[in-house]
């Protein structure tokens, strides 16, 4: 199974945001890709400057026959086509695509870590993960979504809201 985390936190207006990650589902649709199952939204504020635009992020399950790099690739297009800017590092962003788990491999290239190095300091990845994938298991240390989630810091969970489910179809 692949799992991906999308992120919006511009423009500030929430339901736009919203919109933009609903954009990047039905362009990901367009791949070579089932999706099999979509979390709810969950708000964070935006890192490492609190003072941009919450994020808004979602997780999303699914398969494809396509290779991990050439999916890179591809989901990398989908937020150029949608806006993404890449200027420098953590700035607010219209679309962020992640791949977090790509069937299990262990990737360490230039272009591409997999599992994502740092989805185990996200609650914006653990949390959804967690509502789509309560048995997932971190390909690399082995261990449990659910304790990835007891082993995120206090303001991790006081910092992020859950909101409502997609409106996309699966």
């Amino acid at each position: 199974m692949i799992y991906l985390n999308l992120g919006s936190n511009l423009p500030a207006d929430s339901d736009l945001r919203k919109k933009n990650i609903e954009k990047a589902i039905h362009c990901l649709k367009k791949l070579s890709v089932k999706i099999i199952k979509i979390s709810s939204f969950y708000k964070t504020p935006s890192y490492p400057d609190k003072k941009n635009p919450d994020f808004l992020n979602l997780c999303l399950k699914m398969e494809t026959s396509l290779k991990a790099d050439v999916f890179l690739n591809e989901t990398l297009k989908i937020e150029e086509l949608l806006g993404r800017k890449r200027n420098k590092k953590n700035e607010p962003r219209v679309c962020d695509i992640d791949i977090i788990d790509f069937n299990g491999e262990i990737i360490d290239k230039k272009n591409l870590t997999l599992p994502h190095p740092k989805l185990h300091l996200r609650n914006f990845v653990i949390y959804p993960l967690r509502e789509i994938e309560p048995n997932w298991i971190h390909p690399i240390s082995d261990k449990k979504i659910e304790l990835l989630f007891q082993e995120l810091q206090k303001n991790s969970h006081n910092e992020i809201t859950r909101l409502g489910k997609s409106d996309i179809l699966v």
